[in-house]
């Protein structure tokens, strides 16, 4: 079993080595003057089973570039099997058409990863699950929710916990979370009237009074979870916290999240966090390299990944 790490979340990597008690494999990955991608692998891995481990989010585009170029590297040096670890799934919202000649995006990319040489691929929380279809070989989609059960019920130990989606389409995300933690669930009705741009409309269920957890898989402008932090203070929550498995965090929204009522922002390190992310006085990282880890470990020896989550 061999790890190889790209460059777009090396302390991830570097922890998921740690906690298997392995290496990283030694791998240099450069760009030529004109921006190229250039991949070379130090190590014999013919005949390995070996992992790579790689998000594809900002730079997405030189990430995915990366991330395909070594599986292609590492499949003309005659490894037994490569799987992509991907923590954080770039172009998974693009996962159907949206209005006439768009694109499926999220197919397009499994396709590539799939061509340049993936056997299987391992990722956590993906935006939508029927991507899992996209791709012809094995998918193992890991979540977050028990990470996330496991440190409410720290956190929030003696308080009235509610659980909220900021739309409809995470419903079922909240409504597991929820049924974890034996708590009430609520809904944020919204209308987005173009991309990035949302606008709070109904809140289902009575909030008055408790302590609010908006739950969902990305965060990126943050415009959603901050209106729906103003709309349940409005309407008499004692307090809002979020929790979201991929802090992408673009633009201003780390500034929009510290001047929001937003209690805590909780995410994982499936993206690296930048330096803003880590001086934010109301954002907190919590690490998924034990859950990648095992499920790595699970997949090199033959067994069950989804007893993880039973």
């Amino acid at each position: 079993m061999k790890i190889v790490a790209c460059n777009s979340n090396r302390p991830l990597a570097e922890a998921v080595a740690a906690s298997l008690g392995i290496p990283l494999t030694r791998a240099s990955i450069r760009r030529f003057a004109d921006m190229e991608v250039f991949v070379e692998i130090h190590e014999n891995v013919r005949g390995e089973d070996v992992f790579v481990l790689q998000s594809t989010s900002y730079p997405a585009n030189d990430n995915l570039m990366e991330l395909l170029i070594t599986l292609d590297a590492l499949r003309r040096s005659s490894a037994r099997r490569v799987t992509a670890v991907i923590p954080y799934f770039g172009y998974a919202r693009q996962d159907r058409k949206t209005s006439s000649r768009s694109p499926i995006s999220a197919k397009l990319v499994a396709n590539l990863i799939t061509e340049a040489g993936a056997n299987r691929v391992l990722t956590l929380d993906l935006h939508a699950g029927q991507i899992q279809g996209f791709f012809d070989l094995p998918v193992d989609n890991l979540y977050a929710a028990p990470l996330f059960t496991t440190d409410i019920q720290q956190r929030f130990a003696g308080r009235k916990v509610m659980i909220v989606s900021p739309d409809i389409g995470g419903v079922l995300r909240a409504r597991i979370l929820a049924s974890r933690l034996n708590c009430e669930l609520a809904i944020i009705d919204k209308r987005r009237e173009r991309a990035g741009v949302s606008e709070v409309m109904n809140i289902i269920g009575d909030v008055a009074g408790m302590d609010c957890i908006l739950v969902d898989d990305i965060c990126d402008s943050g415009g959603t979870l901050c209106n729906a932090a103003v709309a349940l203070m409005a309407e008499g929550a004692r307090s809002v916290s979020v929790y979201v498995t991929h802090g992408v965090l673009s633009g201003g929204a780390v500034a929009r999240i510290a001047a929001s009522p937003i209690e805590m922002l909780t995410i994982t390190d499936s993206i690296e966090p930048t330096e803003a992310v880590r001086g934010a006085p109301n954002l907190r990282t919590f690490t998924v390299a034990p859950l990648m880890a095992e499920a790595m470990r699970r997949i090199s020896d033959e067994s069950s990944v989804s007893s993880l989550f039973d």
